[in-house]
């Protein structure tokens, strides 16, 4: 581009979920409700976890960071989000776009990477049950951890730095809720693989879970509903990607999936109903 056509972008423009001036108010009350409950299970789980002397096990341990995690990635957008519906000109700053799109991979590969940690621990803890605290020690939880936050942490710096050290001149237009860029699209495929990565060692420790009881825990329902959204928002063919679909399926994983987490792990876990009625009635 030549140098006199050259204009340094300062801020971006969304265009939002919809267009439509009049489902602004209902969809502002209906994303605040599903916020509001994301938030509130979320906080269940974190302080039930924390607690409960019931609770502290390695399963539960991962259940609250996962929580944590949930909390951390619905609260990078959603007040953006329904900011953005009582407002006509939805406008986000370059540095505030740069540090949602960070805080949005920090949590997303977190989940992929505690999922895959949890599937690890349900394999060990129903395959090999004698050497369970002995492999799954309190080093090797705090380790796991660590090293979920610390992965999340340092893709979110590289995909930023690769993104926002590019020039976008005059094109600062985001076709989407979130700031999830275009160049993004050339950083897909190396997520894909890391997700690929994950994936198998979820599949491989719930395949070995399956054929040692014959049933699918409630977690598997958690792992099936979140891979599943991304594979479908990522792997679609580029000669038929629709974008509306896409912001559909960033509602799923980024809102929806959050809010139904809470409720998947505890709804069937009599230990954590046990906890909340105990929490309710002191």
């Amino acid at each position: 581009m030549a140098n006199g056509n050259f204009t340094q972008v300062t801020e971006f423009f969304l265009t939002g979920i919809s267009e439509s001036l009049d489902l602004q108010i209902p969809l502002f009350f209906v994303f605040l409700v599903i916020y509001g409950l994301t938030v509130t299970g979320n906080l269940i789980i974190i302080t039930l976890t924390s607690v409960d002397s019931r609770l502290q096990t390695p399963m539960y341990f991962f259940l609250r960071h996962l929580a944590i995690v949930n909390l951390g990635n619905s609260t990078v957008i959603a007040p953006k989000m329904l900011i953005n519906f009582l407002v006509k000109k939805l406008t986000t700053s370059f540095y505030e776009c740069d540090a949602q799109l960070g805080g949005f991979f920090i949590f997303i590969v977190a989940e992929i990477f505690m999922l895959a940690v949890m599937a690890y621990d349900r394999y060990v803890a129903i395959c090999n049950p004698l050497l369970y605290m002995a492999v799954v020690s309190q080093q090797v939880c705090f380790l796991l951890v660590s090293l979920t936050y610390l992965y999340g942490f340092s893709t979110a710096i590289v995909v930023s730095c690769c993104v926002f050290s590019m020039s976008y001149c005059s094109c600062n237009v985001i076709n989407h809720f979130y700031c999830d860029t275009v160049p993004l699209i050339a950083f897909i495929h190396i997520c894909i693989y890391k997700l690929d990565v994950f994936l198998t060692v979820v599949v491989a420790s719930y395949f070995n879970i399956i054929l040692s009881i014959l049933r699918i825990p409630s977690h598997m329902t958690a792992v099936s509903v979140f891979y599943g959204t991304l594979f479908f928002m990522y792997l679609q063919p580029r000669n038929n990607h629709s974008l509306d679909i896409d912001k559909m399926a960033s509602v799923f994983y980024t809102l929806v999936i959050p809010m139904l987490n809470p409720m998947i792990y505890s709804l069937r876990n009599k230990d954590v109903k046990a906890a909340l009625r105990k929490f309710l009635t002191n």
